[in-house]
């Protein structure tokens, strides 16, 4: 049960948003978790942004949120790569501009795939989501990786839910590289711990009074399940009930969306 229940890890693609299209219910979700008195915080595979354009994007959506409970996948990359490496070291990315700020903001130097093929070299490449990546770009990386850069991705996705249907992700990228290279990435996001951790640690929670809530069985509710802590999905983005089905990955509760997981909030069906 989640009667102890006190803080929430929220994920965001597919369970607040998809794409640039709020789910409906997204303001009077958060105005129930703060008239209960839940802390919270969101926690996304997605690397494409910093916490503080997610923070503008609430904002676009009428809601209000700091941007230290926002935690991307990007910046704890970064943050892991830190504790690994000085300031001043030189990182190969492929990604979007949030994540090179999330780079820069922990002191790294950012090569270029046109520095790259003029023979710069780097210690690390690390692989995020973007859409606009192209195949020089993909093409200096797996060089880079073939000649012993460690090699790094922000998360597993193979895809990411938008408006359109499920799009290919961060782990779709990371194929193309292991693929030409046969080198494995690590990887930082979910559902591995890192995240994880990191959100407990922000929230000062447990494993006994913290639960996670995402649309991704693979991720969301696998590293949830790891990490000790209670699963909840929701229906709005990736996994099915089909799927649940067949897993051996199963949640501890399923809702239809955050507007089914507010409602049963307000009628104190959980807490």
């Amino acid at each position: 049960m989640l009667t102890h229940i006190r803080n929430l890890i929220l994920d965001m693609d597919g369970v607040l948003w998809r794409g640039d299209t709020p789910m409906p219910g997204l303001a009077d979700f958060f105005a129930t978790l703060r008239r209960l008195d839940i802390n919270f915080m969101l926690a996304t595979n997605n690397a494409t942004k910093t916490a503080v354009l997610y923070q503008q994007k609430f904002a676009r959506f009428g809601v209000e949120i700091p941007p230290e409970q926002i935690l991307t996948s990007s910046e704890a990359t970064a943050g892991y790569l830190r504790t690994e490496y000085g300031a001043g070291t030189a990182v190969y990315t492929v990604g979007t501009e949030g994540m090179r700020d999330a780079m820069r903001a922990q002191g790294f130097v950012i090569v270029t795939p046109d520095e790259v093929a003029d023979g710069a070299t780097a210690a690390v490449v690390v692989v995020g989501m973007t859409p606009e990546t192209y195949y020089k770009e993909l093409a200096m990386g797996a060089l880079l990786v073939g000649k012993g850069a460690k090699f790094v991705g922000t998360n597993p996705d193979p895809s990411f839910p938008s408006e359109m249907g499920p799009l290919p992700g961060a782990g779709a990228l990371l194929a193309v590289i292991e693929t030409a290279t046969g080198i494995k990435p690590i990887t930082i996001g979910k559902p591995g711990p890192i995240m994880f951790s990191e959100a407990v640690c922000r929230l000062n929670g447990s494993s006994s009074d913290t639960a996670m809530v995402g649309d991704r069985l693979t991720t969301d509710i696998a590293g949830a399940k790891a990490a000790g802590i209670q699963a909840i999905m929701v229906l709005s983005g990736i996994s099915t009930r089909a799927d649940v089905a067949v897993s051996d990955i199963k949640p501890d509760f399923i809702f239809e969306d955050i507007r089914a997981l507010a409602a049963a909030l307000k009628k104190d069906k959980l807490f």
